[in-house]
């Protein structure tokens, strides 16, 4: 089973999250039929968001948003947690495999590429996005994340994240985030800092033992102090549904929506986030609302009964037309 543990370490100076990660990987390579450079990237920010969760929400309402959007040939990465465990996300390009390194290793960071590493916050009650970023350097994805908490949150982290495939199976994946608290001291990180040498690959060590004795061997002679009395189980789990299926439909035109009739009998939609297919009938199609405004420019969806507005008075259009809309 997938879990999280926390603790604190070296008398509270150092925090510690950790989690194993090898089944939600998995099934997130399953349902996105990922290569294995794709599942080792996709992996990694799985396990990564999750890991921020817990140093960056406080609400269970709260969810995170980890976009990484480089120029390699993965087209960008996206993930989402929350402190309930629950985590989404997927690659653009599943299909991307690479030669390996000269070490023999998954060459993420090239698949990843250069670009940008967004974060976003979603704060409960009312979900206010807040939006930190920061340049990708390495496009390996746990040093990306460390360097986003040094930048954007000035706090000192060591991440070490891991993903190990047989056979394009995943065997192992996990994380640990290791952060300095105002109270570390001089002594315990340079103690931390030759603990995390001395581990290796955290995989080799996740493969070799429990989640729990890898982090015993990071945080040795610190003290460690584990603060989930039972662990928190994690899980991959997506938001999608048939009415949001069907509300994407509304995006097209009614004569666009009237030839996925004609030509196939309906529509099939497929959920971004976990892959999941779906198949949305001629009468469910027709149920949309025919009452709707949209830019004579482009086409783009500005109003339709009974939702939101998708646009405001007075915004601009992707196509750079000003929105009108009737009073």
């Amino acid at each position: 089973m997938s879990h999280l543990i926390r603790g604190l370490a070296g008398g509270g100076g150092i925090r510690v999250v950790a989690a194993d990660t090898t089944g939600l990987v998995e099934e997130a390579r399953v349902r996105h039929e990922a290569s294995p450079t794709a599942a080792a990237a996709l992996g990694r920010t799985l396990t990564g968001a999750l890991l921020l969760t817990h140093v960056l929400l406080k609400d269970h309402r709260d969810r995170l948003t980890v976009r990484f959007r480089g120029d390699g040939p993965l087209g960008g990465i996206i993930a989402e947690a929350g402190l309930d465990g629950s985590v989404r996300g997927y690659v653009r390009d599943p299909g991307v495999d690479l030669p390996l390194t000269d070490e023999g290793k998954l060459n993420v960071g090239a698949a990843v590429g250069q670009g940008e590493l967004e974060v976003i916050r979603s704060l409960a009650p009312n979900g206010d996005p807040y939006t930190s970023s920061v340049d990708i350097v390495t496009g390996e994805i746990a040093e990306d994340f460390a360097i986003f908490l040094a930048m954007s949150e000035q706090v000192r982290s060591a991440i070490l994240l891991g993903v190990y495939l047989e056979h394009g199976r995943v065997v192992t994946a996990g994380g640990v985030l290791l952060q300095a608290l105002p109270d570390a001291t001089d002594e315990q990180l340079a103690r931390l800092e030759h603990n995390v040498f001395a581990l290796g690959q955290l995989t080799d060590a996740l493969r070799a033992g429990s989640l729990l004795e890898a982090v015993n061997r990071l945080t040795d002679g610190l003290e460690l102090e584990i603060l989930t009395r039972d662990v928190l189980p994690l899980r991959f789990a997506c938001r999608c549904s048939d009415e949001r299926a069907l509300d994407s439909l509304a995006y097209f035109s009614p004569a666009e929506r009237e030839e996925m009739i004609t030509e196939n009998g309906g529509a099939e939609v497929v959920c971004h986030w976990c892959g999941v297919k779906r198949f949305i009938g001629a009468e469910a199609i027709r149920s949309i609302p025919a009452s709707e405004i949209r830019c004579p420019d482009c086409n783009t969806l500005w109003y339709r009964e009974g939702q939101a507005l998708m646009v405001r008075e007075n915004e601009t259009c992707a196509c750079g037309r000003k929105v009108e809309l009737p009073a």
